[in-house]
């Protein structure tokens, strides 16, 4: 929101909050919430209900189960030397295994198929398809029919689908966990001051303005503020740092931080999904769940490479029953371009690439309410920030001091002194200025308020006055001529000055204005390093625009601009080049909304701001920098993924069906399904290696 400023006054943000009301009810079904949003990100809508856990049981069990048929194949006899132990009835071994094996190992597949069926045909369908004609031709060799079975082949494919299928869930669940510890991050106890007394009762019949009380080492349940105590508070979860923050009386704070060594009684201000946790959970469940071009493109791909493999597989079975050894040499290489083609690696190649980045981007601080724009990120070569309360601290600061006659921390010990016992936002400038400095200051002696010019009191025994400089002149007292000076630069760099005075002359000139963020400073050299140009719009004179704009070695800055003139400007930098501006989203809402990519200032607590493609929730510039560096890394794992799923069908199934068979390359049904799963491997570790991206490192 745009902070309007005068020469002695500071007009504070005023806070929206944007939520609705099931704030409990989305936490208790978070972990629901999360296995659909992992649904829409792969094939797994078509297994729905089984975790990882239960393709690792039946792993194992078909595993165990494939030992005995192994050991009676006539293939791993002649491969190994030796002779199966005969017994009567032995020859039945593999066909009772293999087809236990099929309908038990083998269900999840065939059950995917049949829901494909009825919508989408997909992997499922090849996996089924390939387990099923192994199993009925075996099964037709072992009651008479001429040819050779594979059972061997059969419960090896079943074994290696279930060991991917197993890596892939614990993947994409390990990958998709941010959201499930975000949501366990509440407690569902919290402890309520009621006359005095203590009573633990639910978070969710908290009401505004309850008291709560929150010992030391315990989680923070509900957001609220200070009424009583201090404490240091670790907010890691909501800003990604992982130094305690100070608070006190007054201050806010968020569920889910872990209070310190002090006891807090915190009032309760937002409840239901207002609360920062709540929304910082919806809206990872939407970034994780939602689509985006890339992944579309990837499930079209998928799709007709399904269509694809089944029509290469009949079209291989039919030319090598024609032209081929016999037909069990035909079969086989049907089923092994049906294994091989199985789209799993393409399936997973953008889902588990966006769910990584996503829990990855919430863990940093950065909450992705867009992916399209997330992934748009990569093109921006132009950002654009409002200055009040992003790339400045939106409050006032002491910038420079001038003196004459007096050393520079007595005069600011003196002007503290009197400003004190002012509220004015200028004045408390003043004081914290002092108590950075560890000054110590006690309340002057009769204090006098003077309307319109300053305060005056007496401190040591002697009078002096702060104020307007334009007090001075009313008083008739001397202005050095160097101090006058110094007026005159801090005018023209817009700031706001104030003067200590005695009873003959001005003793001091203080240079006020507001005050650059130390993170502005590193954010702006870094995006330039990257190529990024960097502007700056503000409301604020053209004085104060131009002293910050050469403060941050900005080139390019826009003063005096009317909020509903920002979303102009970025039209216009847009038609030059990909434009991103960031800003605190209320006033700034038409700016965000307009630009290739709006980036919005959290404020710490106001994470729901619906014109924004990205939230910053440290409030952080130097987020921003973050942001453009994980959506290039992520791009750049959505094209390696794409290119190998892709490129390992295009030599597999050439392969599969026997094109190399002249050369002596060819591969069984069982090679097959490694090659496919080591491919679905290669893809989920390829994504994971997303996490290995350092955003916070040293930079100099």
């Amino acid at each position: 929101m745009q902070r309007h400023h005068e020469q002695h006054g500071h007009q504070q943000p005023q806070q929206e909050y944007i939520g609705h009301d099931e704030h409990q009810r989305q936490l208790a079904d978070a972990r629901q919430d999360l296995h659909e949003a992992r649904q829409q990100h792969s094939h797994h809508d078509r297994h729905a209900g089984h975790s990882p856990e239960i393709f690792q049981r039946r792993f194992f069990i078909c595993l165990v189960l494939s030992l005995p048929v192994l050991y009676y194949a006539p293939m791993f006899q002649m491969w190994f030397g030796y002779r199966a132990i005969a017994f009567p009835g032995s020859e039945w071994v593999a066909p009772i295994l293999s087809t236990v094996i099929y309908f038990y190992g083998g269900w999840v597949f065939l059950r995917g198929a049949w829901r494909e069926f009825h919508s989408k045909i997909g992997m499922m369908t090849l996996i089924a398809l390939a387990i099923t004609v192994a199993f009925i031709y075996s099964l037709a060799v072992s009651f008479g029919l001429r040819g050779e079975p594979f059972y061997w082949e059969l419960v090896t494919l079943v074994d290696i689908m279930l060991l991917g299928h197993w890596i892939e869930m614990a993947s994409v669940q390990g990958a998709s966990r941010a959201l499930e510890n975000l949501a366990e991050l509440v407690p569902s106890v919290a402890h309520r001051l009621v006359n005095g007394r203590v009573e633990d009762v639910q978070v969710d019949t908290l009401q505004h303005n309850d008291l709560i009380l929150v010992r030391p080492g315990e989680q923070i349940p509900i957001d609220g503020e200070v009424t009583e105590g201090a404490s240091s508070v670790n907010e890691a979860f909501l800003t990604g740092e992982s130094r305690p923050v100070t608070k006190q009386v007054n201050d806010e704070v968020v569920a889910g931080a872990v209070n310190g060594d002090g006891a807090l009684t915190v009032k309760v201000t937002r409840t239901g999904e207002q609360t920062t946790l709540s929304q910082i959970v919806r809206l990872v469940e939407e970034a994780q769940s939602s689509k985006s071009r890339y992944q579309a493109l990837a499930d079209r791909l998928a799709y007709w490479l399904t269509l694809i493999a089944i029509a290469v597989a009949t079209l291989t079975f039919i030319v090598w029953l024609a032209f081929g050894p016999d037909s069990t040499f035909a079969i086989n290489r049907a089923v092994t371009v049906l294994v091989i083609a199985c789209p799993h690696a393409l399936g997973l190649a953008i889902p588990l690439v966006i769910v990584n980045a996503t829990a990855m981007s919430a863990k940093h601080g950065i909450l992705v309410r867009s992916r399209e724009a997330f992934e748009r990120a990569r093109n921006i070569q132009t950002i654009a920030f409002d200055k009040t309360g992003t790339l400045t601290e939106g409050q006032f600061g002491v910038q420079r001091i001038y003196t004459d006659k007096i050393d520079e921390l007595k005069a600011l010990g003196i002007a503290a002194t009197l400003e004190s016992l002012s509220e004015h936002p200028l004045a408390q400038a003043i004081v914290q200025e002092a108590d950075r400095r560890q000054i110590q200051f006690t309340k002057g002696e009769d204090f006098q308020a003077i309307p319109g010019s300053g305060v005056e009191g007496t401190v040591n025994n002697q009078r002096y006055r702060v104020g307007r400089p334009e007090w001075v002149r009313d008083l008739k007292l001397a202005f050095p001529a160097a101090l006058q000076a110094g007026l005159e630069q801090s005018e023209s760099r817009g700031e706001s000055a104030i003067v200590l005075m005695d009873e003959q002359q001005v003793l001091a000139v203080f240079g006020l204005a507001d005050r650059v963020r130390e993170p502005a400073r590193e954010a702006v050299a870094r995006l330039q390093e990257m190529g990024v140009q960097v502007v700056m719009i503000t409301g604020d004179a053209e004085a104060v625009a131009k002293t910050v704009a050469e403060d941050l070695n900005i080139d390019r800055y826009y003063a005096r601009v009317l909020p509903q003139d920002k979303a102009s400007i970025i039209r216009r930098l847009k038609a030059e080049k990909p434009t991103a501006f960031v800003g605190d989203g209320i006033n700034d809402a038409p700016a965000l909304t307009e630009a290739d990519l709006g980036l919005a200032i959290g404020a710490g607590t106001n994470v729901a701001i619906e014109s924004a493609d990205l939230v910053l929730i440290n409030s952080s510039p130097l987020d921003a920098t973050y942001a453009l560096k994980l959506a290039k890394a992520t791009y750049n794992k959505m094209l390696q993924n794409l290119f190998w799923a892709t490129g390992y069908n295009v030599i597999g199934i050439p392969l599969a069906a026997g094109v190399a068979y002249s050369f002596g390359i060819l591969l069984s049904p069982a090679v097959g399904a490694i090659f496919m799963s080591v491919s679905t491997v290669v893809v989920s570790i390829n994504a994971m290696l997303l996490r290995r991206l350092r955003l916070r490192e040293e930079w100099h």
